[in-house]
C-alpha cells in the first residue's frame, strides 16, 4: 500500500533506523523514563530496548492479555525485562492481565485525570 501511495504523494520517507535512533537517544538523554505499554509486540520490544540503552526504565506498566507461556514478547513479564536491564533493578513494575481498551481509560481517570487541575 505504501508503494502505491508513494506515486500519488511522492516524498513520503519511512526510515525505521532513524526512528529507532531517535527513540534510543531520547531515552539515553532522559533523567527518568517510564513505560506504559498497551498491548505488546514490536512496540513493546522497541520501547523496552530503548530503555536498555540507559540501564533500565524507572517505572513500568504493561497492560495486555498475553500470558508468558506462549513465548511471545507480549507475554513476557516485567521480571524478564529486569533481567535484561530494560527495567531498573530497584523499580516496582506492574503487569496487568486485562484488555487495555477497558483498563487504560480507568487507569487514566483514577490517576492522571484526578490531578489535571491541581
Amino acid at each position: 500500500m505504501l508503494f502505491l501511495h508513494s506515486f500519488k504523494n511522492p516524498g513520503l520517507i519511512i526510515d525505521i533506523v532513524q526512528d529507532v535512533r531517535r527513540l534510543n537517544l531520547l531515552s539515553i538523554r532522559s533523567v527518568n523514563t517510564g513505560m506504559i505499554i498497551l498491548g505488546g509486540g514490536l512496540i513493546k520490544h522497541h520501547i523496552c530496548n530503548a530503555n536498555l540503552m540507559r540501564n533500565g526504565a524507572d517505572f513500568s506498566v504493561f497492560i495486555n492479555t498475553a500470558s508468558e507461556f506462549d513465548g511471545s514478547d507480549s507475554g513476557a513479564r516485567p521480571d524478564e525485562a529486569k533481567s535484561w536491564g530494560k527495567i531498573k533493578k530497584d523499580a516496582c513494575p506492574v503487569k496487568i492481565y486485562a484488555d487495555a481498551t477497558l483498563i487504560f481509560p480507568l487507569l487514566v481517570a483514577q490517576t492522571f485525570a484526578k490531578h489535571f487541575y491541581k
